[in-house]
């Protein structure tokens, strides 16, 4: 009797498992195959006002820049500020935002938003330039939280425990 209570409970636990597993999968699909949810796209135009609000109360700017969520990115680039022909874009990637989009929102926008603050401003002479010490105070001050010239994997990490 015992054998059989607990060969019920091993398959219960596997169904259990494959419904999970199933649901997981699912769940990737359907963001890596449709557009962000409205929820990203909400915490992404705010985080976006704020650090645009920081621009213009600390440097007097009002920047039109276009922010743009790519799913073209290879590997885990998070975001990047292009310039070309005095046209500057902020893209953001797509694939990273599921399962890192505090990241994105606290550290990845104000980080893209300095660099295209150092090209306007004329600051970018040399590609060692891009996270000068100019640039870092530039991100704190548009209220980049993590203002470093690459993700922290261990700061994404620790930021999905339980306990801190």
């Amino acid at each position: 009797m015992f054998n059989k209570k607990l060969e019920v409970f091993f398959i219960a636990l596997v169904v259990v498992a494959l419904l999970y597993l199933a649901n997981n999968i699912y769940m990737s699909n359907q963001f890596k195959n449709n557009d962000i949810p409205d929820s990203y796209k909400t915490r992404l135009k705010n985080k976006e006002t704020e650090v645009l609000n920081q621009m213009q109360k600390h440097y007097g700017l009002k920047l039109n820049i276009p922010m743009i969520v790519t799913d073209k990115f290879k590997g885990r680039l998070y975001g990047l500020t292009s310039y070309k022909n005095g046209e500057i874009k902020i893209y953001l990637n797509k694939k990273v935002m599921q399962e890192s989009m505090d990241y994105v929102v606290e550290s990845v926008i104000a980080h893209e938003y300095a660099h295209a603050l150092m090209f306007k401003l004329g600051k970018r002479a040399h590609k060692k330039d891009g996270h000068s010490i100019e640039w870092q105070e530039t991100c704190v001050k548009l209220g980049g939280r993590d203002c470093q010239q690459y993700v922290d994997q261990q700061e994404i990490v620790m930021s999905k425990m339980p306990f801190q």
